[in-house]
């Protein structure tokens, strides 16, 4: 006869196994949007509920880039980054926009408390992170995962991270622009 202490190890395992099985098996358009295809085409309200297109950003490259959740420690990490080097984003031409399932409201404080000098895009639907293959989706949890894309002047993706490490990621983001924008 077991108890539920003799299987509780058993069952953690279990369920860990199934919750990355779910992570790690998900086909997404991330893994089929490649470097030179056109960058999916969007609208969204930015935390002044103005909406904002990429199409009104034709002829400028894009860093986009998803996150999971205001106010959590890599988001805020990854998002501060963006706004400590907002000036060498500006002199490479490139304009920044973070995109997460949170509101409005939530992208509102956020930018405000952390004096963000871009735009983050409610993508409350998800619809937006699913067309990057960004989305995260575990049927009682959604949200983005920490992708970005730079996007060039006409439309196209010019680099993929789909490995984003938060504290890092903007030294690579203007290491890898200044590289597409000399060739």
């Amino acid at each position: 006869m077991f108890y539920l202490g003799q299987k509780l190890p058993f069952l953690l395992v279990l369920a860990s196994v199934i919750l990355w099985a779910l992570v790690f098996s998900q086909t997404s358009r991330a893994d089929t949007l490649k470097v030179g295809d056109q960058a999916p085409l969007f609208s969204l309200p930015n935390q002044q509920d103005k909406p904002l297109s990429l199409e009104a950003f034709r002829g400028a490259w894009v860093v986009l880039y998803f996150y999971p959740k205001d106010e959590t420690p890599g988001c805020t990490t990854e998002a501060c980054s963006f706004r400590d080097n907002i000036n060498r984003l500006i002199a490479q031409d490139a304009k920044v926009l973070g995109v997460s399932l949170d509101s409005v409201e939530s992208h509102r404080k956020f930018a405000a408390k952390h004096k963000l000098p871009f735009d983050l895009l409610a993508d409350v639907k998800g619809e937006v992170a699913s067309d990057y293959g960004a989305l995260l989706d575990l049927k009682v949890i959604r949200f983005a995962k920490r992708h970005s894309f730079i996007i060039d002047p006409q439309g196209n993706i010019a680099k993929i991270y789909r490995s984003v490490d938060a504290d890092n990621h903007v030294r690579e983001v203007l290491k890898d622009l200044q590289l597409l924008q000399s060739r």
